[in-house]
């Protein structure tokens, strides 16, 4: 068994079976130029640290796992810095994921033999939709993430996004999801780019849909300012992990707190 099989069979979480798992809280790290970034509906960037420094700090408070996306990756064409994984993988003990500019099974085997656990993919696995069968084929569905930016436009349908939410599609987001876990998509994460960066609460009902008729997990991603959204989007999303950055980031709400607040409200989080 190669170090890579025994990385992801020790820290990778079950996948496939949702109903009963314990919940889940991802910070979410937006690089850009080696720096933590964050914006608001994917514009107005602001610098929010370190991202090692950050990493760590949150697998200390308690975060179950972290994802790291390279945000302007695909866009300029660069690829997600193996070495920043490296550092990363040495600073922290939970799982985390990588993603930005990931386009081939080359990228994949360099990021976990850097440390990585999982990857996630978007714009390149829409563009050509076998690199998820691909990568579940050399690496296992439990480590394919696929990324889904998407948006409800006027029609009242939810669209998915590429290249960082500057491309829009005809392809509708549940189209695209269910065909991504037929390929060996193993996780499904679901950023709203209606809600990214508002702190108005999760994009409940798209959600609800995906978590409803996929057999994989779904992680609810834009939109979490308050204790609230985090049990809003478990209880009536039905997620099974919730991912937020700005709050964490600016440290508007605490993960120990958060988790309480959360069993309080008979949710089950890994204390």
């Amino acid at each position: 068994m190669s170090s890579i099989e025994i990385n992801q069979e020790i820290t990778s979480p079950p996948f496939g079976v949702r109903r009963g798992l314990t919940k889940r809280i991802i910070p979410c790290l937006d690089i850009k130029d080696g720096r933590t970034v964050k914006g608001t509906n994917f514009v107005d960037l602001r610098d929010a640290g370190d991202p090692v420094e950050l990493g760590a700090f949150y697998a200390q408070q308690g975060a179950d796992e972290l994802v790291f996306l390279d945000i302007t990756a695909t866009v300029e064409k660069r690829k997600t810095l193996a070495e920043l994984v490296n550092k990363i993988s040495h600073h922290i003990n939970i799982p985390f994921t990588v993603g930005g500019g990931i386009s081939s099974v080359e990228d994949v085997r360099i990021l976990l033999q850097n440390g990585a656990d999982k990857i996630s993919v978007n714009t390149a696995a829409f563009k050509r939709p076998d690199l998820i069968r691909e990568l579940e084929k050399d690496f296992g569905s439990q480590c394919v993430v696929l990324a889904i930016d998407t948006k409800k436009e006027e029609d009242g349908e939810w669209y998915v996004y590429l290249n960082g939410g500057r491309t829009k599609t005809d392809t509708k987001c549940i189209d695209w999801a269910k065909q991504a876990v037929d390929l060996g998509a193993g996780e499904i994460l679901l950023t709203s780019m209606n809600h990214d960066g508002t702190k108005q609460g999760f994009a409940i009902d798209i959600t609800r849909v995906l978590s409803g008729i996929l057999p994989v997990p779904v992680i609810a991603s834009g939109g979490g300012g308050t204790m609230e959204h985090f049990v809003d989007v478990f209880e009536n999303g039905k997620a099974d992990a919730a991912l937020a950055a700005s709050i964490f980031h600016f440290k508007e709400i605490a993960i120990p707190d958060l988790k309480k607040y959360l069993h309080g409200h008979n949710i089950k989080v890994r204390l």
